[in-house]
């Protein structure tokens, strides 16, 4: 998932350049489902969980994450899509760091995921190493490679199976050794919220992706099909989270400022406190799933 809730765009240097390459207001889409996956295996084992196994589960997710976020960069500055952009600082595009060492940043950060996969496999089965390493490769080719699914409109399924099903599902497995029906309904909420927030991204950078051979999904089916999709998203995920505990219901409230200036047709800058608003549906959507889950 690339260029989440915008990071204004003044160059800091040094560490801090990293951390702002890698995205970190992204980084809710990695951290609340391994959360809310853990709290799903809880309320299936008696309220007890692993605490190790529930750490990696968390590294691999944002390692995954941080490592595509950087994949996105090193490509898209590549290809010169990055040249005119409204959002977070570009490494690349921006002269910010060399190409090659913001693809050493990826594999690193796919690295980190990798290990802690490992021992994750060590612990809970080897056939989670199939999973981690479709994430890894699903990161790297959403805009890697000769063919980026994420520029011929696929980005959004990647969002929502990896971001949404696989990391809570699988944060419910690494601690069960198997997966709950509660698990996988929650997955489903948050990686619709999580694809929400890819279309919203999607959604401001349309004009500039079309005019560079971007064919993201916004670019496809175009503005007033992008402010739909990206409706159905929200709204259906509170829908499905009510179905995993009631008390997601309230998250409902926090759907009416972004929904409200999308669908009124923001864009351009406007669309930066969308990205944000979109994050805190996420954000408070998750607590809400944990809390209704470990509270019986």
């Amino acid at each position: 998932m690339s260029d989440l809730p915008g990071i204004a765009n003044v160059a800091p240097s040094g560490t801090k350049l990293w951390v702002a390459g890698a995205r970190p207001r992204t980084l809710p889409a990695a951290i609340v489902p391994v959360a809310v996956g853990t709290a799903a295996a809880a309320y299936n084992g008696g309220g007890h969980i692993i605490v190790w196994r529930a750490i990696a589960a968390l590294i691999v997710s944002v390692g995954v994450q941080v490592g595509t976020n950087y994949v996105n960069d090193y490509a898209d500055g590549k290809r010169g899509t990055d040249d005119v952009r409204v959002g977070p600082i570009r490494l690349v595009g921006q002269k910010l760091a060399s190409a090659d060492a913001v693809r050493n940043a990826a594999i690193i950060a796919f690295a980190i995921a990798a290990a802690f996969g490992l021992a994750l496999c060590a612990a809970a089965g080897w056939q989670l190493a199939l999973v981690g390493a479709a994430a890894i490769l699903a990161g790297y080719f959403y805009t890697g490679g000769p063919k980026p699914y994420g520029y011929a409109g696929l980005g959004e399924l990647f969002v929502f199976v990896f971001f949404g099903l696989v990391a809570t599902a699988g944060s419910t497995y690494v601690q069960l050794e198997r997966v709950t029906a509660k698990s996988v309904l929650a997955g489903v909420a948050l990686g619709l919220w999580a694809t929400a927030l890819l279309v919203v991204n999607n959604l401001r950078d349309r004009v500039g992706d079309e005019g560079s051979g971007k064919k993201t999904l916004a670019v496809r089916i175009g503005d007033r099909n992008t402010r739909a999709f990206y409706f159905a998203c929200l709204v259906l995920g509170v829908i499905v989270a009510s179905l995993v505990t009631p008390i997601a219901i309230v998250t409902i409230g926090f759907t009416e400022r972004p929904l409200r200036l999308v669908l009124k047709g923001a864009v351009g800058r406007d669309l930066i406190a969308v990205l944000k608003q979109t994050s805190t549906v996420q954000i408070a959507g998750g607590a809400l799933l944990s809390v209704g889950l470990l509270v019986r």
